[in-house]
């Protein structure tokens, strides 16, 4: 398995997912690692344009299974972190959620902060990068 640096983007990344699937852990967490100006692009049209909005819209239920597969990381610049990956993930009986994911952050004095994110359905096919 792949490390990455503690405390930078993919390992946040990980561990929001890791929020996200703890019941009431995951508006927490967000509140903690969102940039000030921030969006969020979700399927069916959803932006999510804010601080509120998206910590609000990470309290609801928690993932119950969650698999991320291809994850990378890249650095534009010393203080921008680019980490993609596709992730598989299921609430309670509920039908399978597969999504391209894309998320961007910015260093501050701080630390590591998610400026934007995206989740676009689907998987990519075997040999796709």
């Amino acid at each position: 398995m792949r490390t990455h640096e503690e405390g930078g983007p993919a390992d946040l990344e990980e561990r929001g997912w890791q929020a996200l699937a703890t019941e009431g852990a995951g508006a927490e967490f967000y509140r903690e690692v969102l940039d000030d100006t921030v969006m969020m692009l979700l399927p069916g049209g959803l932006v999510l344009d804010g601080r509120a909005a998206i910590i609000e819209a990470m309290s609801g239920p928690p993932w119950s299974t969650y698999r991320i597969e291809r994850l990378t990381e890249h650095h534009p610049t010393t203080d921008t972190g680019l980490v993609t990956y596709e992730v598989v993930a299921r609430r309670g009986h509920g039908p399978e959620y597969a999504a391209l994911i894309g998320s961007l952050y910015v260093r501050r004095p701080s630390g590591w902060r998610l400026t934007f994110h995206q989740q676009t359905p689907g998987r990519a096919r075997a040999g796709d990068h």
